[in-house]
């Protein structure tokens, strides 16, 4: 792990932090944790007890991603995100005692290659983010979310599609386009969106 310039991080030894990866001020990586090479952990960020991130990944400030949260390579993480592990929260059991680790089976977040989370997005477990989609700042997203969508809103719903560039894609025939770097998909009869093969 490469140290930051204010090196006031609270990294558990458990934890196994790949070639180059930088921690920053405030964040705290518990027990059990798995960070891939080259990733970004911003200030005040939280990493769970034995959550995977894959490498070329970026937390940003102040994102809480709790275990069992999986996180693939190249994922961005906005500021302030929000990936939960409680179905079912409460702070105490049906006769009122206060609840502890047994009380709950924690359920993740699983986020799949090039996805990004929008700053302040909230992820209700059980859910998937697709292949390369993109989360609007602020949605919360109850469903799981198909590669390439473009989700916005509360709940999050499909409102487009993006390519790998995370530009919206434009109707192109009956394909559509990635206005930067040309790409073309096409959408599947289920509702989906593959790469056409160039």
């Amino acid at each position: 792990m490469e140290r930051p310039n204010e090196p006031i991080a609270d990294v558990s030894p458990d934890a196994r932090i790949g070639e180059r990866t930088r921690i920053w001020h405030l964040a705290q990586v518990r027990e059990g944790a798995v960070i891939g090479d080259d990733c970004i952990v911003g200030r005040g960020a939280y990493i769970g007890s034995g959550v995977r991130i894959g490498a070329r990944t970026k937390i940003q400030n102040h994102a809480l991603v709790y275990e069992p949260a999986e996180i693939e390579d190249g994922v961005f993480i906005g500021p302030a995100v929000v990936l939960t592990n409680d179905e079912y929260p409460r702070a105490v059991t049906p006769e009122g005692d206060l609840k502890s680790a047994s009380d709950w089976h924690a359920v993740g977040v699983t986020v799949r290659h090039g996805a990004s989370i929008g700053a302040r997005s909230v992820c209700v477990a059980p859910v998937e983010i697709g292949r390369w989609a993109l989360v609007a700042a602020g949605a919360v997203v109850v469903h799981d979310v198909p590669d390439h969508a473009l989700v916005a809103g509360v709940p999050a719903r499909r409102i487009g599609w993006v390519g790998r560039a995370g530009r919206p894609l434009v109707a192109d025939g009956e394909q559509w386009r990635c206005p930067e770097t040309g790409d073309l998909y096409r959408e599947n009869e289920d509702g989906t969106l593959h790469e056409v093969t160039k």
